[in-house]
């Protein structure tokens, strides 16, 4: 908000400190001005079309990079299977993700993630569950979670739940707009800041020209600050947190955004 002043006469001082009393006195614009703040509705969750967090059914990405000095290959799959969730007085169908983590070629985490896009356009998570392996055998299912708990004979037991689905990406997000994809302390917890709009981002798989760089912190013990560049029609193409760097060096998700 700017003041511009113009006034000569004896009135214009007592004004202008009415205007800068008020301004002091007004509560402070909301952070994340593009994120939603009333309850989603689900006319068609399963068109996921939102430019910063595409879904293409049997699309692929793979990411390359370290882990503590480890090499670190992470694929993300966008699979056929969908997963209903009871929430909001009916049934909301949901998309499927499926992410494997592999250093030096054995496999160490995998996930699987469940997405429903609103009708304004904001892609939600109703849950994860997480597998984390040791020598080929499933060790801890730690950070799983899903809108209403387990709820299937394959759920991991122990799998915490959660009331309402978490905001993983508005439709039109802006520096300075904040909101939390994970939202279950202590089990996840996770808030993303816009911090930047780069001119454009090259990675081995390709120079994306529309970006935005977040930042994403949590309240989870041992959890280090990090950051994630997204491109328009791909999503998350590179990411840098303590001790961990990937980028993506192939992607078959059909691009809106050309890329050099």
């Amino acid at each position: 908000m700017n003041i511009r002043w113009n006034g000569h006469r004896c009135g214009a001082p007592l004004l202008l400190a009415g205007a800068a009393l008020l301004l002091l006195l007004a509560p402070p614009a909301p952070l994340g001005a593009a994120v939603p703040v009333g309850p989603p509705v689900f006319s068609q969750p399963l068109t996921i079309n939102n430019e910063w967090f595409p879904f293409e059914e049997g699309a692929m990405k793979v990411f390359r990079g370290t882990s503590d000095g480890e090499r670190l290959v992470t694929t993300r799959s966008y699979l056929a299977t969908t997963r209903p969730f009871l929430w909001g007085g009916g049934p909301v169908e949901t998309r499927t993700v499926r992410e494997m983590e592999f250093e030096r070629g054995v496999l160490v985490d995998a996930s699987l993630s469940y997405y429903a896009q609103a009708d304004d356009g904001t892609v939600y998570c109703f849950g994860e569950l997480a597998d984390a392996y040791q020598d080929g055998v499933v060790v801890s299912h730690e950070g799983s979670w899903l809108v209403g708990g387990a709820t299937l004979p394959a759920d991991p037991p122990g799998t915490a739940a959660a009331a309402d689905p978490t905001v993983v990406m508005p439709a039109h997000p802006e520096v300075g707009d904040q909101w939390k994809p994970e939202d279950l302390f202590p089990v996840v917890d996770a808030t993303v800041t816009v911090v930047a709009v780069p001119d454009a981002v090259k990675v081995e798989a390709g120079k994306f020209k529309k970006v935005l760089k977040l930042k994403e912190t949590s309240l989870i013990p041992g959890s280090g600050p990090e950051r994630k560049w997204i491109a328009s029609g791909v999503g998350v193409i590179r990411s840098r947190g303590e001790g961990e760097r990937l980028a993506l060096i192939s992607t078959s998700l059909r691009a809106k955004e050309a890329k050099e």
